[in-house]
């Protein structure tokens, strides 16, 4: 079974003086010689290098107190999470699966061994609790393809003990320059190691090459917001850009839905979503022949993702609205009730579908579809065009949409026909939000206002459908609680009937936002 720990470490550059005096370090009241390790750890990567682009590293070592299959996934700066598994001879199962996404059927060889003699301290308070573990490693690395090329150096690692304060780590590296080291320019062996037994380039690069470098660069500023120096940004520019970053929060969040990491799913869920609603938006930009396929694809995703959150989201709006009753209001045993149709209660559920989805082919092919998509876009007549024109028309015929459906909600009586229409207007808001969000890095403020606007117009017929969900669920639970012998149903029509004021407060207070979004239309 893998762990997962926090890693939170500095690096810096070392010659061969050895580790500087710590003692003096505020905190520091001891510095214990632990002694010298031996560590042998091959990383693992596609060819291509797929792992090492994301700064990913997947290893395999011996030796230390810690071996076995190490996979870190960066956080942030100087900060990892890395999942353990014990040593085998085979990468494990569960560390193939959270590395999937970025390898796909590209096949995982080794790449790189580091050969490291650790030499190890503690850094100790005045109680004898750990502070961080400082070492000194001489490491000798060899890259395992490209005929053996090699490389050596000496490096301070400095880490924090678990659940330490980072700020500790800024009073160590003080004392580390004081004593003339200085902070590492790669951000870890891996990448130096990489970088340094890279083969050689024997050949200049010819005129292709140039060309593609030039689109590289193009691509790299767009990115970041802005085109490449001479280049134009077109209506195709602005909306590829959004295209991939919704495709790289995909493949950045797989692992996290594996781990089952706090809102993940959700997360995932909403950049399908979002990517989805892009190519309907932009349909006169990106040949709706192509995407509305991959579209499709991304609906069952939503839908793969959707089974655990939808009944995630109900569970916790049930169960907050039976906390907040009195004790005499909850007859039965309506929290054990709740929780077995939770799924809460044992069993697989949902949760193992999602995984053997995201293990299977068609979300493999899906991820793929979306990279030649960006690798090589369908763009139509209109992704040349004016950029201010092509996008705001877009946008702009989206919000139609919402009006029409928003003003049918207000035409009905309350049942189920405004239930079904007020669904609808709150699916098409979110496209409209979607949309004006991909808008923003070209309109500006009032791109920026209208997402505002439909944010908050889909709270209110968001809280409405999630009323009608909670609803269908309380009927459901009522009729197994009436089939039980001796059992009440008196509580979930109870709750029944406040979700029935919920929706109806909804529906009172949709006249009004409505009436202030139309006037304050920012196009």
């Amino acid at each position: 079974m893998a762990e997962t720990k926090r890693e939170i470490e500095r690096k810096y550059e070392s010659d061969e003086s050895g580790l500087p005096d710590l003692t003096g370090v505020a905190g520091v009241a001891t510095v214990i010689d632990k002694g010298v390790a031996e560590l042998d750890a091959v990383y693992y990567d596609t060819l291509d290098e797929r792992l090492a682009a994301a700064s990913i590293t997947l290893r395999r070592r011996t030796g230390g107190s810690d071996a076995g299959w190490h996979l870190k996934f960066p956080v942030s700066s100087g900060v990892r999470d890395e999942i353990r598994a014990p040593l085998s001879d085979t990468l494990p199962d569960e560390l193939a699966g959270l590395v999937r996404s970025r390898v796909r059927a590209a096949e995982l060889v080794p790449l790189v061994r580091l050969l490291s003699t650790r030499a190890v301290s503690e850094l100790l308070d005045a109680d004898g609790r750990l502070l961080a573990e400082a070492s000194v490693d001489a490491v000798v690395a060899e890259r395992l393809t490209e005929a053996g090329r090699t490389a050596q150096w000496s490096e301070i690692e400095v880490e924090l003990a678990d659940e330490g304060d980072p700020a500790f780590l800024d009073k160590v590296e003080k004392k580390l320059r004081k004593a003339g080291v200085r902070p590492s320019d790669s951000p870890s062996k891996l990448a130096r190691a990489l970088q340094e037994t890279a083969p050689k380039k024997g050949r200049k690069k010819d005129k292709t090459d140039r060309k593609t470098d030039r689109k590289t660069d193009r691509k790299k500023g767009l990115e970041a917001g802005a085109a490449a120096p001479g280049e134009p940004v077109t209506p195709g520019d602005h909306v590829l850009v959004y295209v991939r970053a919704q495709r790289d929060a995909i493949v950045e969040l797989d692992p996290a839905v594996r781990r089952d990491v706090f809102d993940s799913v959700h997360s995932m869920r909403v950049a399908t979503r979002r990517l989805r609603s892009t190519f309907k938006s932009f349909g006169k930009v990106l040949d709706r022949a192509v995407t509305d396929p991959i579209g499709e694809e991304l609906k069952w995703l939503a839908g793969e993702l959707g089974v655990d959150r939808d009944q995630e989201v109900l569970t916790e709006r049930l169960t907050e609205a039976l906390d907040g009753l009195p004790e005499s209001l909850v007859t039965g045993p309506v929290h054990a009730r709740l929780r077995a149709w939770s799924g809460k209660d044992g069993g697989t559920g949902p949760r193992s579908e999602l995984i053997e989805a995201l293990d299977g082919p068609r979300y493999l092919d899906l991820l793929e579809s979306l990279d030649a998509v960006i690798a090589d876009p369908p763009l139509l007549k209109a992704a040349h065009g004016d950029p201010e024109k092509v996008i705001t028309k877009a946008v702009t015929k989206d919000f139609a949409k919402v009006a029409a459906l928003v003003e049918e909600a207000l035409a009905q009586p309350s049942g189920a026909d405004r239930d079904l229409a007020m669904h609808e207007a709150r699916k098409k808001t979110k496209r409209t939000r979607y949309a004006a969000e991909a808008a923003h890095a070209l309109l500006g403020k009032p791109a920026k206002a209208l997402v505002k606007d439909m944010k908050s117009l889909q709270s209110l017929l968001g809280d409405h459908q999630d009323s009608v969900m909670a609803r269908e669920a309380l009927r459901d639970l009522a009729h197994q609680a009436h089939a039980a012998p001796g059992e009440s149903a008196f509580t979930y029509g109870l709750l029944y009937g406040r979700e029935e004021r919920r929706a109806e407060l909804a529906e009172e207070a949709l006249p009004g936002e409505w009436a202030r979004i139309s006037r304050d239309m920012p196009f």
